[in-house]
């Protein structure tokens, strides 16, 4: 009995020691792939850049349209400097944050009690579905045609177009929750507020933080166009009116710009994703 016991907790460490060993290599393997991920979106754009300025300098492309980045950087801090970036940055920013605001909030609203509500559905989705696919900068005109030359048609151009991607997403998300987690809901007595609080809400925040991604880059697409054509501040001014006066290395900046707000805004609201629903987080592939 006693050398059994003895061979049979040898067997339990040995096991214990292969379980800690394989978490250690797979902590190790998690890290160098992390690292590793972190040197391709530092060096990939580097290269590209570098392959660019090498073009540039030597005439193989033509330096008139695509400028060398160190005259495009050079520019962009000429315009830092001058405050020249910053006041049409602030422009875009001020736009783009009551438009999402308003836009996010009514979507997310109208969304959740769609989602809810089969009549509701049923009297407003068709209606819906058939003006989000009516391009956004297309309503342009009747807005510039009832509210004029204001900041008003900029800023609801963008709540346009987040509020029906965020309201397409939120009825998506509380669609898509379980059945059978609702009737257990209903079996324990969550109803009313309790039942938006603890199953609805939480059931569709995944989709509703989608959302926000795919609304952000719409928004920042949306509100550049508009600038184009009935502003005389922000980034889509910046761009199109350095277009009309052949100023590349200003256009360019203009166009770094917006990429970079949009990436920046779009990776805020992955982190709040991350950091709202720890559960969600995806596994780490090769």
């Amino acid at each position: 009995m006693t050398t059994s016991t003895q061979v049979s907790h040898e067997l339990d460490v040995s096991r214990e020691d292969r379980t800690l060993a394989a978490a250690a290599a797979a902590h190790k393997r998690a890290v160098r792939l992390r690292i590793r991920d972190i040197v391709l979106a530092i060096l990939t754009p580097l290269v590209l850049l570098g392959l660019w300025e090498f073009t540039a300098r030597q005439g193989i492309i033509d330096a008139r349209l695509f400028p060398p980045p160190t005259k495009i950087v050079d520019r962009g801090i000429e315009m830092i400097t001058s405050g020249d970036l910053m006041t049409h940055l602030e422009a875009t920013l001020g736009r783009l944050a009551l438009g999402m605001l308003i836009g996010s909030v009514l979507g997310i609203v109208l969304g959740l009690a769609m989602g809810t509500s089969r009549a509701l559905n049923a009297a407003l989705g068709p209606m819906f579905a058939a003006l989000y696919a009516l391009p956004k900068i297309a309503i342009l005109p009747l807005l510039l045609l009832i509210f004029g030359l204001t900041e008003t048609p900029k800023v609801l151009a963008v709540t346009i177009s987040v509020f029906f991607v965020m309201q397409i997403n939120t009825v998506a998300g509380v669609r898509q929750i379980d059945e059978k987690v609702l009737e257990a809901a209903r079996a324990y007595g969550a109803t009313g507020l309790n039942r938006f609080r603890l199953i609805i809400l939480p059931g569709a925040l995944p989709f509703i933080f989608s959302g926000f991604r795919i609304a952000t880059g719409t928004a920042v697409i949306v509100v550049t166009a508009v600038e184009f054509v009935a502003s005389n501040t922000g980034l889509g001014f910046l761009i199109w009116n350095s277009w009309q006066l052949f100023q590349p290395e200003q256009m360019y900046v203009g166009l770094v710009t917006v990429a970079v707000l949009g990436a920046v805004l779009t990776g805020l609201f992955a982190i709040a994703e991350r950091l709202s629903l720890p559960w969600k987080r995806g596994k780490t592939r090769e």
